[in-house]
């Protein structure tokens, strides 16, 4: 199967193409594409090197499938090109996830929605991936009310040159400023560019993507989106109000068999999920599980992922895998 990894030298292509490795995908042939200042580069996959190719290349040669990680405006120009071609378009970015022509996939939860006449797929914002992947299961069994989520996201989520204010500042160096704070010691409450609701942008992708993804509108989001400085890794601090009284036993069982999640809640060990545990690790991890007092049928959870692996690269690996799995390309 031949493949495209648009966005190849940026931080989530260079993940695909180690989920892509490690999961042995079976890739014939690759192409990597990036910018235009980038081809002739090369990259590594499986230990051979690969030159960069043009976008217009990796159309000629045809890939049956193109992961996109190249940015919304590259999507939104580029995709429907490759699409036009015959190509299967799974786009990381926030371009397509709300067209409603389009399918918006966590394969854990809704790959059945797709067929071989969807051309451009989109993969969910990360922190939308790795909750509703944790909540799907405990949905089907209670139905979810309400939902108010707090996030605390690594700086891998803005990209290189957040990584290298942190490390910057953190060695007391000068350098350029991804954010237009100090983020070494300190906590950021913006997350994407302000709306007129005073949301963000991505406090408000969590909230309609959640929607869509668990084809249900009744699901009420109210969300709090913060960037820390951990370099991967996001967390998120879950308060979820169901239809349905629960048992706290029902509730651990639900979640120990909830495909794509680890369960760490040990308390007396003082055992409960931490960025630096889920690093390079594909699971969702979930802990800190327990009754919210204050009104009925109310849960908290504390959920924790790697954002470039489940929440951005290997999501998208796992679509391209059921793709081929049920001979959709």
């Amino acid at each position: 199967m031949k493949i495209a990894v648009v966005g190849a030298t940026g931080l989530v292509g260079t993940k695909m193409l180690e989920v892509l490795a490690e999961r042995n995908f079976p890739v014939t042939e690759l192409i990597p594409v990036a910018s235009e200042k980038s081809v002739g580069k090369e990259v590594e996959f499986k230990g051979k090197k690969y030159k960069v190719h043009s976008m217009s290349d990796a159309i000629a040669a045809k890939p049956h499938i193109a992961l996109f990680s190249a940015g919304g405006g590259t999507s939104l120009e580029w995709s429907p090109k490759f699409a036009e071609a015959g190509i299967t378009v799974i786009d990381n970015s926030s371009a397509w996830r709300m067209d409603t022509t389009k399918k918006l996939v966590v394969p854990e939860i809704n790959a059945g929605v797709l067929s071989a006449n969807d051309k451009i797929i989109a993969n969910p914002n990360c922190s939308t991936i790795q909750m509703v992947v944790a909540l799907n299961d405990l949905h089907k069994r209670y139905k979810i009310k309400r939902i108010v989520v707090s996030t605390y996201q690594s700086v891998t989520g803005t990209g290189v040159k957040a990584v290298n204010q942190l490390m910057n500042e953190r060695n007391g160096v000068g350098g350029d400023m991804a954010y237009k704070y100090h983020i070494d010691l300190n906590v950021i409450p913006q997350i994407d560019v302000f709306t007129d609701s005073g949301y963000t942008k991505e406090e408000l992708k969590m909230v309609n993507e959640t929607k869509k993804i668990m084809g249900d509108d009744t699901i009420r989001v109210t969300a709090t989106a913060v960037r820390i400085p951990v370099v991967g890794g996001h967390s998120e601090s879950v308060n979820v109000e169901f239809e349905n009284e629960f048992e706290l036993k029902e509730v651990f069982d639900i979640l120990k068999n909830t495909k794509g999640v680890v369960l760490q809640d040990d308390i007396n060990n003082q055992i409960y999920p931490m960025p630096k545990d889920a690093h390079n690790k594909d699971e969702v991890f979930v802990g800190r599980i327990r009754r919210d007092e204050t009104q009925p049928n109310t849960l908290n959870l504390w959920i924790v992922s790697d954002n470039l692996r489940k929440g951005a690269a290997t999501n998208a690996v796992q679509i391209a895998e059921y793709l081929a799995e049920k001979k959709l390309v």
